[in-house]
């Protein structure tokens, strides 16, 4: 499964961004699609999850109501809707797979995952 991450770009602070996610190769029904982000001098974190089956969703604290994950299972894409983007969301945002469903509390592990994009930078200016 090759996944390829865009959409990334330069806003200011309060505009909106949409990130792709693009799978291609080997495709799977179930599992989970994880949005990740990494600042520079910072460990990759969880942003949020959408599982391939029923879109169930899960969102790290920090983007819960600003941002909105989303899955077009036909188009084997997966969406991240950011909206209101503060400074503190710049980072280089990754996108990744995993064929088995999983529990949240899992899907929010980095090491839960099978396949990575290649990421994609947003910068956000005050």
């Amino acid at each position: 499964v090759q996944l390829q991450a865009s959409g990334g770009g330069l806003v200011q602070a309060g505009d909106s961004l949409s990130l792709s996610c693009a799978a291609s190769g080997r495709t799977f029904s179930g599992g989970a699609v994880g949005w990740f982000r990494q600042a520079p001098g910072k460990e990759r974190e969880f942003v949020a999850v959408v599982r391939r089956s029923d879109g169930s969703t899960d969102y790290a604290d920090s983007v819960k109501g600003r941002f909105t994950i989303s899955r077009d299972n036909a188009k084997n894409t997966v969406y991240l809707q950011m909206n209101r983007l503060k400074p503190e969301d710049t980072a280089v945002y990754f996108c990744a797979a995993r064929i088995n469903r999983g529990i949240f509390s899992i899907l929010r592990l980095r090491d839960q995952y099978n396949y990575w994009g290649q990421g994609t930078q947003v910068t956000v200016s005050s």
